[in-house]
C-alpha cells in the first residue's frame, strides 16, 4: 500500500500532478482508509506511469484517457493521428522561427527580394534613409496589393534608374521631405516628373499598374502627408495638364 507521495515518487511525477489527474478523471481516486489516508496499489503506479509517459510525449490530456482504454490497433491509429498533428505544429513553428529570424533583417520580413534589392540600389545612389523608409512603406503596400506583379514593376523601376533624370529626381526627393512648399527646388521636381511622363507617353509605357484608383490615391496621400512640397508639385503638374504622383496621367 502506497501513500500519494510514494505513488508520485515511483511514477516520477509530483503530488500536485497526481491530484490534477484525479481531478480530471485520468487516475481513479481511492477511498480513504480507517486513518483517513488514501492508499494506492501497484496498479495505480502502472497507470500513472502510462499517463505520464503519454503526456510527456506530447499527447493532449484530453486524448490520454482514450488511448489508455484503446486496444492495440486503436492505440496505434490514435498515436499516428497525434503524430500527424505534432508534425504539422512543428512545421508551423519552424515557419514562425524563420519569420522571426527575418525580423532582424527588417525589410526582408514584408518585402520580396526584388524590392529589397531596389531599395539597396537607392542607398548606393546616396538616397537618404529617411526617404528610403517612406518608399519602403509604399512598396510594402504595393507588394501586398499586387504580389504577382511586383517583380515586373521593380524590373521597370531598375530600367528607369538608368535615366539620369530619374537619378536626379531621387537626389531631390531624398532631401525634399524637409523642404517648405515654396522652395524653388520643388519646381525642379515637377519639371523632372513632367519630362519623365512625356517620355513615358512617347514610349507607350503609360499603362495599367495593377491597382485601382483608390489605392493610387492612398499612395499619393502618403507622399503628400510626408513632404510639405509634394502638394505643390501636384498643383504645378495639374496646371501643366497632368495629375497624380504615383500614377501620372495626362489630363489634356
Amino acid at each position: 500500500m502506497l501513500t500519494i507521495s510514494q505513488l508520485a515518487a515511483y511514477a516520477g511525477v509530483t503530488v500536485r500532478a497526481v491530484r490534477h489527474y484525479h481531478q480530471i478523471g485520468l487516475l481513479p481516486e481511492p477511498e480513504r482508509d480507517q486513518s483517513g489516508y488514501r492508499t494506492y496499489h501497484a496498479a495505480a503506479v502502472v497507470r500513472l506511469i502510462r499517463i505520464h509517459t503519454l503526456a510527456d510525449a506530447g499527447v493532449p490530456l484530453a486524448r490520454v484517457q482514450e488511448l489508455l482504454d484503446a486496444g492495440p490497433e486503436e492505440f496505434a491509429d490514435g498515436v499516428q493521428e497525434i503524430d500527424k498533428k505534432v508534425r504539422a505544429e512543428i512545421r508551423r513553428l519552424q515557419g514562425t522561427r524563420e519569420r522571426l529570424a527575418r525580423l532582424s533583417a527588417g525589410e526582408h520580413l514584408t518585402l520580396p527580394q526584388s524590392v529589397v534589392g531596389y531599395l539597396d540600389r537607392l542607398r548606393a545612389l546616396g538616397v537618404q534613409e529617411q526617404y528610403i523608409e517612406l518608399e519602403r512603406d509604399s512598396w510594402i503596400m504595393v507588394a501586398a496589393q499586387v504580389p504577382d506583379f511586383i517583380d515586373a514593376v521593380i524590373a521597370s523601376k531598375h530600367e528607369q534608374l538608368d535615366d539620369p533624370d530619374m537619378v536626379r529626381l531621387y537626389g531631390f526627393l531624398s532631401g525634399s521631405l524637409d523642404w517648405p512648399a515654396d522652395d524653388p527646388r520643388v519646381v525642379e521636381i515637377a519639371d523632372i516628373l513632367e519630362r519623365l511622363a512625356i517620355r513615358a507617353v512617347q514610349a507607350g509605357e503609360m499603362g495599367a499598374d495593377g491597382f485601382d484608383d483608390g489605392f493610387a490615391d492612398l499612395l499619393d496621400s502618403t507622399m503628400v502627408e510626408s513632404a510639405p512640397g509634394a502638394q505643390r508639385v501636384l498643383a504645378i503638374l495639374e496646371e501643366r495638364g497632368w495629375k497624380g504622383w504615383t500614377r501620372i496621367e495626362r489630363t489634356r
